[in-house]
């Protein structure tokens, strides 16, 4: 090294060192910079999610739905009242075959 390259080192640093406020504040706007880059990405990030859960909840709304129907389809009266009659044999009694309970 020469003569001449360390007078330039020492210029530099005397100079960064006069100079120090404003260095500072160039690392914290890129500091700024960087933190907004990472909130956008994190809020992107999170309402992607938000709608994947939201899409989610809507599906299985419209599969409860469903099975409201097919619930309400399989236990209406007159369907049970024809499987009875058609697969286990049962119907209504004759009135001499009706018994009341009575309790106490």
């Amino acid at each position: 090294m020469s003569l001449g390259d360390a007078g330039l080192g020492s210029a530099i640093v005397a100079d960064l060192r006069r100079q120090w406020p404003v260095l500072l504040l160039g690392v914290l706007v890129l500091g700024s910079a960087l933190a907004v880059v990472w909130t956008a990405y994190d809020a992107r990030a999170m309402t992607n999610a938000l709608n994947l859960q939201l899409q989610h909840r809507d599906e299985l709304d419209i599969e409860w739905r469903h099975l409201l129907l097919e619930e309400q389809t399989l236990t209406e009266h007159s369907r049970v009242g024809r499987m009875a009659e058609k697969q286990l044999g049962m119907g209504r009694p004759a009135p001499g075959q009706e018994v009341v309970v009575r309790l106490p």
